[in-house]
């Protein structure tokens, strides 16, 4: 029992690490996207849309992952990574948009990778967290 116990601790404090290293990953995210906004606005005229939704989008991902720090049970946790996994492919969708629409496309690049390790690495834990349910 005691086995058990010390492996669900070291389950436990692997998977905190990860998150928080995701947390702090999709808030990097989202403040790049925030600082790169004005000019990517400025670029043309029909790209606020895009821009805002980007903002939005970006922004959302982190939001949800704080959530899911403080689930009330696996279940909840899974829910809701499952929502900023959601975010994080509306986000890469945004920046897709933005760099085909060739608007700054040498600075949306390095964003469009880290949204995509981001859904991917939420792609992982939310299959996990379904899987443990």
């Amino acid at each position: 029992m005691a086995r058990y116990v010390a492996c669900r601790l070291h389950l436990r404090r692997a998977m905190a690490h990860y998150s928080t290293s995701l947390r702090e990953r999709s808030l990097d995210l989202a403040v790049a996207v925030l600082r790169l906004a004005p000019r990517l606005a400025q670029a043309h005229s029909y790209s606020q849309n895009a821009v805002g939704q980007v903002v939005r989008s970006s922004g959302a991902i982190g939001a949800a992952l704080e959530e899911a720090a403080v689930a009330l049970s696996r279940r909840d946790m899974a829910h809701k990574q499952a929502i900023a996994l959601r975010e994080a492919r509306e986000t890469h969708h945004w920046l897709t948009f933005l760099k085909k629409a060739d608007i700054l496309p040498e600075e949306i690049a390095p964003l469009l990778r880290e949204a995509n390790e981001i859904v991917a690495m939420l792609t992982v834990s939310v299959r996990k967290l379904r899987n443990q349910v």
